[in-house]
């Protein structure tokens, strides 16, 4: 999800100043997603520019509002109606560094899986505690859901990568 997609939809359910969005888009997403002010104004700024967005005065304290354009509801519309293809994802990091202890050679590949799995279980205790203690809504349990998901997934495709590894070390010794 990018910054700019995630303002829009807080800023379709009416005018919001760059705090109340930085706050809302936390809140949304389980607090998994830390915004720095810095990143909201910026991001504002450049869908302004874009015609996404249009300042809608100040409201009763004085700060800035941000409304939403037909332009920026367009765009949220078609960002909605488009699924999120696998090619758009950011890169594995945990994958990129177990194909390079692989190819290392010299790398004990067995301890890189077990220090992962030991952080990735304590992760998956923390996200289950965080969910256990969810009073903030659905938003929040989804989004608590996909990162426990995430987890478990990591887990089994840890067990795979071990299995492979002793697999090809049973081979290598035996052939």
């Amino acid at each position: 999800m990018s910054i700019r997609h995630g303002l829009l939809a807080l800023l379709s359910r009416g005018p919001r100043y760059g705090y109340q969005l930085r706050v809302e888009f936390e809140a949304s997403t389980g607090a998994t997603w830390p915004l720095n002010i810095g990143q909201v104004y910026t991001t504002l700024a450049r869908m302004e520019r874009d015609g996404l967005v249009e300042p809608g005065g100040a409201d009763e304290q004085g700060r800035a509002v941000y409304t939403v354009t037909e332009a920026g509801r367009a765009e949220l519309e078609r960002w909605f109606s488009t699924p999120v293809d696998q090619t758009d994802r950011p890169r594995d990091e945990l994958v990129i560094k177990l194909a390079m202890a692989v190819a290392a050679g010299d790398v004990d590949v067995s301890a890189v899986i077990l220090a992962q799995r030991t952080a990735t279980m304590r992760a998956l205790q923390e996200l289950t505690k965080a969910k256990r203690a969810n009073t903030d809504g659905l938003a929040q349990r989804l989004v608590l859901d996909s990162l426990i998901f995430q987890a478990e997934a990591e887990q089994r495709w840890l067990d795979h990568c071990e299995a492979v590894l002793k697999e090809k070390n049973t081979s290598t010794t035996t052939g």
